[in-house]
C-alpha cells in the first residue's frame, strides 16, 4: 500500500479513465458531458495536489516495485507539468467536443494517455520505459484520429502510429542491443555494469543511438519530427494541445533520465562514447528546422506545431551542456521551460481552438481583426505568442534568459547564441498573428456573437494566461521547483 500511495498522482489519472468507462456502461444512454468533464478535472487536480504534497514530504528517491519505478522529484516535477496540461485541455474540451460523438471515450483515451505519460516520468528500466511510452502512444493515436470521418485526421493519425510505431521498435532494438551489452536493463545496473566491463562500447555505442533516436520521437526533435505538424493540424486543437505539451514534457523526463542515470557521461566517455556531441546536434538541427519551417508556413496551427520543435530545441540545450560545469543548472533550466511552456503552448492552441468554435480560417488573414471583436482572450494570445518568443509578457522570457546563460556558464555559448538567434526569428512569425488580431482589419461577416461564448475554452485560457503572466513576477517559486527537481535528478 505504501508503494501504491507513491503513484497517487498516476492513480488518480488511471482511476479518472475507468471511472468515466464505468460511467458510461452504466448511463450509456443518458451520459452527460457535465459529468464526464468534471471526472476529468476531478482526476487531474487530484493528481496535481497528490504530486505536489509528495513532493514536499517524501524522502529524495524512492524506488518500488523492484527498482522497476522511481518516486523522485523530477518524476512529480513532471506530473505536475502532465496533470496541469490534462486539466486544461479537459476543461476546454467540455464545448469543443459538445456537438461530437463518443464524448466518454475521447475522455477516457485522455485521461490514459496522460497515465502513461506520468508513468513515463517514474520509469527506472529500459522495460517499464517501453510499456510507458506505448500506453501514452497508443491512446494519443486514436486521440489524433477522434474525427474518423474526417480524412485529415484519419490521414494525420496513421502518419502518426507509422512513425510512431518506426520510433517504438528503434527504441525496443537499441534496448535490446544495450541489454546484450550490459545483461541489464535497469539504468543504474546499466551504469554499474559499464563502469565494470569497460570493453562495451561497441554495441553498447549502437544501443544508445537507437535509444536516442526512439527518445527523438516522442520529443519532436529532427529527424524524427515529421509526425508533429500533420498530427496537430488533423487533431482536434484540444488534443493538439495536450499531444504537443503533456506528450513532450514526459519524452524529456524519460530521456533526462535514461541518459543521466543509465549512461552517465563521466562513466560512458571512459569507453570513449559521447552522447552528448549527437545531442548538440540534434539541438542545433532541431530549434533552426523548427523555427525556419515555422516562418514559412501560413496556417496557424502548423505554424504552432512547428514552433513546438523549435521549443524542443531549446530544452535539448539542457542535455547537450551537460559536458560543462553546470549540470544542475542546465537541467534545472530546461525543466523551468517545460513548465511554463506548458501552460502558454496550450493557451496557444486552445485559444486556435476557440477560433475554430467561432469558425474562424486556419490561415493567418482569417484572424484579422479578432482582437476587437473578442479583446480579452486576444490579449491572452498576444501573451502567449510574445512569451514563446522570449519577450517580458511571461515566464518564457525568463526561462530562456536562464537556459542560455547556463549554456553559456557551462562554457558552450555557440549553443545559446544559435538559440538566440532561432529565438530572435521566431519574433517574426509570431507578430505576424499579433499583426492581424490587432493591426489588420477586421473580416466584415464574422460574427462571433452567434456562436456563443464557451465558458470551457474560455476559462482554460485565461487559467493558461494567468498563469504565464504570473510566471515572471514570481518566478522563484517555479525555478526553486526545477532546481530542486534537477537536483535530486543530477545526485
Amino acid at each position: 500500500m505504501s508503494d501504491l500511495v507513491l503513484l497517487l498522482p498516476q492513480l488518480c489519472i488511471l482511476s479518472a479513465a475507468l471511472l468515466v468507462l464505468i460511467y458510461n456502461t452504466i448511463f450509456r444512454k443518458s451520459t452527460k458531458l457535465t459529468i464526464l468533464t468534471l471526472i476529468a478535472v476531478v482526476g487531474s487536480f487530484c493528481s496535481i495536489a497528490s504530486a505536489i504534497f509528495l513532493f514536499i514530504s517524501q524522502s529524495p528517491t524512492v524506488t518500488i516495485f523492484g527498482d522497476q519505478l522511481v518516486v523522485d522529484g523530477s518524476s512529480l516535477f513532471f506530473s505536475v507539468i502532465i496533470s496541469s496540461v490534462t486539466l486544461l485541455v479537459s476543461i476546454a474540451s467540455y464545448n469543443y467536443i459538445k456537438p461530437l460523438q463518443n464524448q466518454a471515450e475521447y475522455y477516457s483515451l485522455l485521461l490514459l494517455a496522460a497515465a502513461g505519460m506520468g508513468l513515463m516520468a517514474s520509469a527506472n528500466s529500459l522495460v517499464i520505459a517501453f510499456v510507458a511510452m506505448e500506453l501514452a502512444s497508443l491512446p494519443s493515436y486514436a486521440l489524433v484520429t477522434y474525427l474518423k470521418n474526417n480524412e485529415g485526421s484519419t490521414e494525420s493519425g496513421l502518419k502518426y502510429f507509422l512513425i510512431g510505431a518506426l520510433s517504438s521498435a528503434i527504441f525496443v532494438y537499441g534496448s535490446s542491443l544495450i541489454y546484450g551489452a550490459t545483461g541489464s536493463l535497469g539504468f543504474t545496473a546499466i551504469s554499474e555494469s559499464i563502469l565494470n566491463t569497460p570493453s562495451l562500447s561497441g554495441l553498447l555505442g549502437i544501443g544508445i543511438l537507437m535509444v536516442i533516436g526512439g527518445l527523438a520521437f516522442k520529443t519532436t526533435s529532427v529527424p524524427f519530427h515529421f509526425w508533429a505538424p500533420d498530427a496537430y493540424e488533423g487533431a482536434i486543437s484540444p488534443v493538439s494541445a495536450f499531444i504537443s505539451s503533456a506528450s513532450k514534457a514526459a519524452g524529456f523526463i524519460l530521456a533526462f533520465r535514461i541518459l543521466i542515470e543509465a549512461f552517465p557521461l563521466d562513466v560512458v566517455s571512459s569507453i570513449g562514447l559521447d552522447w552528448a556531441l549527437a545531442i548538440q546536434i540534434l539541438a542545433v538541427l532541431t530549434m533552426t528546422l523548427g523555427n525556419f519551417a515555422a516562418a514559412l508556413q501560413e496556417n496557424v496551427k502548423r505554424m504552432l506545431a512547428y514552433s513546438s520543435i523549435g521549443h524542443a530545441g531549446y530544452v535539448l540545450i539542457g542535455l547537450a551542456a551537460l559536458s560543462g560545469s553546470q549540470d544542475t543548472l542546465v537541467i534545472g533550466a530546461s525543466m523551468m521551460h517545460l513548465m511554463i511552456y506548458g501552460f502558454m503552448n496550450t493557451g496557444a492552441f486552445l485559444f486556435i481552438a476557440l477560433a475554430e468554435h467561432w469558425n474562424v480560417g486556419p490561415t493567418f488573414k482569417d484572424y484579422r481583426g479578432l482582437g476587437s471583436k473578442a479583446p480579452l482572450v486576444s490579449i491572452a494570445m498576444t501573451v502567449f505568442l510574445f512569451s514563446l518568443a522570449g519577450l517580458p509578457t511571461g515566464g518564457g522570457f525568463l526561462t530562456k534568459y536562464v537556459l542560455f546563460m547556463a549554456a553559456v556558464g557551462a562554457g558552450f555559448w555557440w549553443l545559446a547564441a544559435i538559440g538566440a538567434i532561432n529565438s530572435a526569428l521566431s519574433l517574426y512569425f509570431y507578430t505576424r498573428l499579433v499583426k492581424s488580431l490587432w493591426v489588420d482589419p477586421p473580416i466584415s461577416d464574422l460574427n462571433i456573437s452567434s456562436k456563443g461564448i464557451p465558458v470551457g475554452i474560455y476559462v482554460a485560457i485565461l487559467i493558461a494566461a494567468v498563469v504565464t503572466i504570473l510566471s515572471l513576477p514570481f518566478f522563484s517559486p517555479f525555478a526553486d521547483f526545477a532546481m530542486a527537481a534537477a537536483n535530486i535528478l543530477i545526485s
